[in-house]
């Protein structure tokens, strides 16, 4: 837990260089994260994936290149550009180890031992939905959510009702 802000304990494992540029491009709602991705180094593609496949990361030269499948939804994209990323952060060495990198199916398994698809997707869902956003944004509201403000709450953070019915529920 960063700062009493309710993060992951993946979040906790970045180096403070990487979580400020992390923490710069929370600010904002919803997350940027093509310009996240880029502010790291990474290239990001929107590819033709086959069935099945929602995203992949490897190391191409000197970087490393993700790949997302341009025909999922918008709000699965940004999720898999996140599981992507958080891979890169916590996982270079199991990416380098692998040929061909990290490819996600669409229940984000790879074949990676389950803790590594488990921390991508934690520390994936404060890349997209920052808890101290999301608290922000529930205290505006004294009751319980109504199935419309889920509803505007998800569009707001570019994630499905369903992603955000999680985020909520774990808090």
């Amino acid at each position: 837990m960063l700062d009493g802000l309710n993060f992951s304990d993946e979040m906790d494992r970045l180096d403070s260089a990487t979580r400020s540029v992390v923490m710069r491009h929370m600010k904002e709602v919803p997350v940027r994260l093509g310009a996240l991705a880029a502010d790291l180094g990474l290239t990001v593609k929107l590819s033709s994936l086959p069935t099945g496949i929602s995203g992949q990361i490897e190391r191409c030269g000197e970087g490393y290149e993700i790949k997302i499948n341009r025909h999922e939804t918008r709000e699965r994209q940004r999720f898999t550009l996140a599981h992507e990323i958080a891979h890169y952060l916590l996982h270079q060495s199991y990416i380098d180890a692998v040929d061909g990198g990290i490819k996600d199916n669409v229940l984000y398994r790879s074949g990676a031992p389950h803790r590594i698809e488990y921390e991508a997707n934690r520390l994936a869902a404060d890349l997209v939905m920052p808890p101290f956003k999301i608290d922000d944004e529930i205290s505006k509201i004294e009751r319980e959510l109504s199935e419309a403000e889920l509803e505007v709450l998800a569009h707001r953070f570019g994630v499905s009702k369903a992603a955000m019915e999680i985020r909520i529920s774990g808090r």
